[in-house]
């Protein structure tokens, strides 16, 4: 198998009901053999269910679900680890349009180990209508900016669910978030093993259905002591 799309889902009936579909046109065009991975918190609104029926329409959607709800990055975690494609894309259910899916698969067939999608570079967008979002947007462009400088990596976006690797390179990393820090553990350790990284530029949407989960005070805190126990395993102590 070529291709598996990993999604963590907690109440998100409706957007599960909306990707899915473009997903599959999307596959349709790459010419991918692929799947669709949906791991759901045991949404009580019944993501799931949506999901199981969408598989009887198409016959590449496998749903696992987590009976413990950990965080995202345990979602994600699991999905990697069970997926049987070669290259595994992680995305959120809302926020990304299918062009931006389409470019991180093309450049991983470029050969990178990673490709990470960013909204802080040339190219990229984060859309901000509302106060809140605004809010979101400082947050995550400072923050970004503060990893990026006492990380020193070339990277822009080191929170966003929206990247790729290959299954050979996720089964070498050791990773134990099970948060949002996740995302930059991730890259870290990738860093680390000397594996071959990239970005491209994505627009990060406004969500149109359902309400975000995020936390962004608690989310911010915990960022930030994510980003001392980084510099602590990667830098001073090598």
């Amino acid at each position: 198998m070529q291709l598996s799309i990993i999604i963590p889902t907690f109440n998100e009936r409706k957007n599960i009901a909306e990707i899915v579909p473009k997903l599959e046109n999307l596959i349709k065009k790459l010419k991918a053999i692929a799947e669709i991975i949906v791991v759901d918190d045991s949404s009580p609104d019944g993501t799931a269910d949506v999901a199981r029926r969408l598989n009887k329409k198409y016959g590449n959607i496998r749903v696992v679900l987590r009976h413990k709800k950990e965080g995202m990055g345990a979602a994600i975690k699991e999905g990697l680890d069970k997926a049987d494609g070669n290259i595994l894309i992680s995305m959120d259910v809302d926020s990304f349009d299918m062009q931006d899916v389409e470019k991180l698969y093309k450049k991983m067939m470029e050969g990178y180990d990673v490709v990470l999608g960013s909204r802080h570079i040339k190219g990229g967008l984060y859309e901000k209508k509302f106060l809140k979002t605004w809010i979101k947007y400082a947050v995550s462009f400072l923050g970004n900016k503060i990893y990026k400088w006492i990380l020193i990596y070339a990277v822009n976006d080191f929170s966003l669910n929206f990247r790729a690797i290959k299954k050979e390179v996720w089964k070498r990393l050791d990773v134990h978030e099970k948060g949002n820090t996740f995302m930059p553990e991730i890259i870290a350790e990738a860093y680390f093993k000397g594996f071959k990284i990239s970005q491209v530029p994505v627009a990060f949407r406004e969500r149109a259905l359902g309400k975000s989960k995020l936390n962004l005070t608690k989310e911010s805190y915990r960022f930030l002591i994510k980003l001392a126990s980084l510099v602590y395993k990667y830098k001073l102590n090598h």
